[in-house]
């Protein structure tokens, strides 16, 4: 098969290109029959046992990534662990073995496959792809019970590149990152967790492409770009120096972006931005030093309060916020509060179901009607405070109304802590997110109650559309360069300006090569973006002019198309 290509979406931020001989993940393939069993007791003492060993890997996989990738990658084994503490799910299964007398492996599988059902017929991308995780947890336990030995990852011999049907958490955490260069799979969107680990780890990763299995098999020599999306297997020899001539500038690419570090992020014309990055968790913080961050521009607090049974107390809070505005004291750090809802449940918060949860009760909203939450974090964020350069933003501000009404609980904390003899702070700023139209409409009389605002693009886009940009059908509706949103971005930007406060951006359009020239003609002040995305946003910056860039977005605002738009960029800009 040579000179075989597929065209894919890319599904890994990291931009690159590998070749090299595939290796074909085939695990021992896992065949269950179902028997009848001769004791109840000593085959739920089988279940148990398997349950327990299984309790100890994924324990030594979540210390493994906390250790080597980071905490926020960690918490897929925690849920791994939640899975495995579930009561109604192996409830489920101790009750098919007493019942039908039949084996724990077979019983394990169906009650596995009807949760999975359930999971994969919601509407949710999102929630379809964490049936991956019963799934992986549910394999394990299998193999224990059949005794079949797991592929080790961590363990391999030459650089490859890993075919798959999909890789679960556990392969992708145990990866040997300097022997595989890359992988690819069947299965798998955006917000699966190969691909977020994939970026995470900076290996080039295309998921999603079908029929990929049958058409390759081991010891084939296969080139794909994780930028393009491209896949091509058995390349003639025309073309395999085509790709490692790639291969050889794209490195000395990298090479080039390294020596960026501690140069300012300014055009040649004198303009000077601030090149921020967005973290959910202090141990991010590692990535934002290692690309030479400017500060942070978005911290999700909300990780804090995901995974756990619990609401987080002030204390560990406070420890949180402390520690990121230590770690990046005095550079500024923009700390989000609580943006719970949409996609991101918390269970003990008993919130209701609804039809439409990103339209629903969520964010600022929950916020204000829990007030003794909000309270909570604001305490521990203005405590935290004299730790380092923090500015304190909320997210998902539709109207005044909401915004004034946040700021007054704020005060109201002020207050408390300044009778308890607390110290904090005296300059910190306060901002809103723009990321609902509405805010944007009215930003001009928004900017006069705020020191800043920065723009979420990827809920702006989603909201602007009404395209829900986790549903694959409608997927390329999303599109940030569709001409509604585009106005709206410099109608905020000039609105906010008018009133002497700065406008940032951390939504994914901020780390866009394409947007960014742009987003300098309409005065954007700080681009917050995956850490990744630093350096080669600061050498876009550094080699344009502000006063050309300026031109080019005034004439955008008038094209009527996002085709056009997009083309007229490529056609007037140079980014390489």
């Amino acid at each position: 098969m040579k000179n075989r290509r597929q065209k894919h979406e890319r599904s890994s931020s990291f931009t690159g290109n590998s070749h090299r001989k595939s290796t074909n993940k085939k695990e021992a393939q896992i065949k269950i029959e179902k028997k009848e069993i001769d004791s109840v007791e000593d085959e739920i003492k089988r279940l148990n046992k398997a349950i327990e060993v299984s309790k100890q890997q994924i324990q030594a996989l979540y210390q493994h990534t906390l250790k080597n990738i980071g905490q926020e990658e960690a918490k897929i084994f925690e849920a791994h662990m939640m899975i495995l503490d579930d009561p109604e799910y192996f409830g489920q299964v101790q009750q098919k073995i007493k019942t039908e007398k039949i084996n724990a492996e077979y019983a394990l599988k169906q009650v596995t496959d009807a949760f999975i059902e359930i999971f994969q017929n919601m509407d949710n991308e999102y929630m379809k792809e964490r049936a991956l995780d019963i799934k992986d947890v549910s394999d394990r336990i299998i193999r224990q019970l059949l005794g079949i030995k797991t592929v080790d990852l961590s363990k391999l011999d030459e650089e490859v590149i890993i075919i798959a049907e999909d890789l679960t958490p556990s392969d992708t955490a145990q990866m040997d990152k300097q022997k595989v260069i890359g992988f690819i799979t069947e299965t798998g969107g955006r917000t699966s967790h190969s691909a977020i680990m994939a970026r995470t780890l900076e290996i080039p990763a295309i998921v999603g492409v079908e029929g990929i299995i049958a058409n390759v098999k081991n010891g084939d020599i296969i080139i794909f770009d994780g930028d393009e999306g491209s896949v091509i297997i058995n390349p003639d020899k025309e073309t395999l120096k085509q790709y490692k001539d790639k291969k050889e500038k794209y490195e000395q690419f990298q090479n080039e972006l390294k020596q960026l570090k501690g140069k300012p992020s300014i055009t040649k014309d004198g303009c000077k931005v601030e090149i921020v990055g967005n973290i959910g968790t202090p141990n991010d913080i590692e990535g934002l030093i290692k690309n030479d961050a400017e500060g942070v521009g978005l911290y999700r607090t909300e990780f804090i309060y995901m995974d756990r049974d619990t609401l987080p107390t002030e204390e560990e809070q406070f420890e949180a916020y402390k520690k990121v505005l230590q770690a990046m004291n005095p550079k500024p750090v923009v700390i989000r509060t609580l943006d719970i809802g949409g996609d991101k449940e918390v269970s003990y918060l008993n919130i209701d179901k609804e039809m439409n949860p990103f339209l629903g009760y969520r964010a600022i909203r929950l916020c204000l009607d829990k007030v003794e939450i909000f309270k909570v974090q604001l305490r521990a964020l203005l405590r935290a405070s004299i730790y380092g350069n923090l500015k304190i933003m909320f997210p998902m501000i539709s109207s005044l109304e909401e915004l004034l009404e946040a700021k007054k609980i704020l005060q109201e904390v002020k207050r408390d802590l300044d009778s308890e003899g607390v110290e904090y702070a005296s300059n910190i700023e306060v901002g809103m997110m723009i990321e609902v139209p509405s805010a944007a409409i009215i930003s001009d009389i928004l900017a006069k109650e705020v020191d800043f605002f920065s723009i979420g693009t990827n809920d702006l886009i989603q909201y602007t559309t009404a395209v829900d940009r986790m549903n694959q059908k409608i997927r390329h509706l999303y599109n940030p360069f569709n001409p509604a949103v585009i106005r709206l971005i410099k109608m905020v930007i000039d609105n906010g300006h008018k009133q002497g406060i700065w406008v940032g951006m951390c939504g994914e359009m901020a780390g866009d090569p394409k947007l960014i020239p742009i987003l300098i003609g309409m005065g954007l002040d700080e681009f917050s973006m995956s850490p990744i995305s630093i350096l080669r946003a600061r050498r876009i910056i550094r080699n344009i002019e502000r006063k050309e860039m300026e031109k080019i977005a005034n004439q955008i605002i008038d094209l009527p198309t996002a085709e056009e738009v997009e083309r007229f960029i490529d056609e007037n800009i140079a980014i390489d």
